[in-house]
């Protein structure tokens, strides 16, 4: 069965990118939030960055933005995902909410229907032991911003099946990614090593031994990084990162993932990075 429609749960910045890139390579997509502001929120984001990426050139779909935002219904509700032929999860990285929205898209879902889950390091073995179809469940870690990033990161659960598989290289594929394939282990890959880099990053401007600018500038200029540790936590979101360092330490029960006390305190206070307009730098 070919997919047509694509319902994205969560329209922060990770699902309005995922909803973009949707939309621009011809899906229909379900976007799905708790409330209308924040969906019309979304609505202007989406809108405002295929404008500006349209100025970069760095959008490839000869669709207007008009027409890209056609192809998205917004909602509040999950019914209209009775429809979707594949779901991608983007919710908060706390296990209690994740946990509850797959049960929601399992109860309403068609039963063909493949959910990805887009986590930072939560289990999808775990996730999928939630639902009546844990072959039909992968996780697909999106990179931000999602539309200008060609590369994404795939987990299999203990139960994803080959066909799930094909399925979602299928839809990425349409999306202009390619992909990497891992196993499913807390963080996977890339954010069980780049939190350890972010964090560490943090206790070094805690402990004073060098500025947020100064540490970045070392892996930009020294190692070739495009972006340096706390730039890219600040991208990512200070809250976010303060999240998955506490779902990493949790599950390996290892203190080299204990989150540094200046991360946490700043998150406390409400600076979260470029989402809040302030974080290691000002935005």
């Amino acid at each position: 069965m070919p997919t047509t429609i694509v319902g994205v749960v969560g329209a922060g910045v990770m699902g309005r990118g995922v909803t973009q890139n949707l939309a621009q390579t011809g899906h229909k997509v379900i976007l799905l939030d708790l409330t209308e502001d924040i969906l019309q929120q979304a609505r202007s984001e989406i809108q405002k960055n295929i404008r500006m990426q349209r100025m970069l050139h760095k959008v490839q779909t000869t669709m207007s933005a008009a027409e890209i935002l056609e192809q998205i219904t917004f909602t509040t509700s999950y019914e209209p995902f009775a429809d979707a032929d594949f779901v991608v999860e983007n919710v908060s990285e706390k296990w209690e909410i994740k946990q509850k929205v797959i049960t929601q898209l399992d109860a309403i879902c068609p039963a063909h229907t493949v959910f990805a889950i887009n986590t930072s390091a939560i289990s999808i073995t775990r996730l999928a032991a939630n639902t009546k179809r844990p072959e039909q469940i992968l996780g697909i870690h999106f990179m931000n911003p999602v539309p200008l990033k060609p590369v994404v990161e795939v987990i299999l659960g203990f139960h994803t099946s080959d066909q799930t598989i094909a399925i979602a290289q299928g839809i990425l594929t349409t999306m202009q990614k390619q992909w990497v394939i891992v196993n499913d282990y807390p963080g996977f890959v890339s954010n069980r090593i780049s939190h350890l880099f972010m964090n560490e990053a943090a206790f070094v401007v805690q402990d004073q031994v060098a500025t947020a600018k100064d540490v970045d500038d070392i892996f930009i200029k020294c190692y070739g990084h495009a972006m340096g540790p706390l730039q890219t936590a600040d991208l990512i979101g200070l809250d976010t990162v303060v999240q998955t360092l506490d779902v990493l330490y949790q599950s390996y029960q290892d203190p080299k993932f204990r989150c540094c006390p200046l991360l946490q305190k700043m998150v406390d206070a409400g600076i979260c990075g470029v989402k809040s307009g302030q974080g290691f730098y000002t935005y």
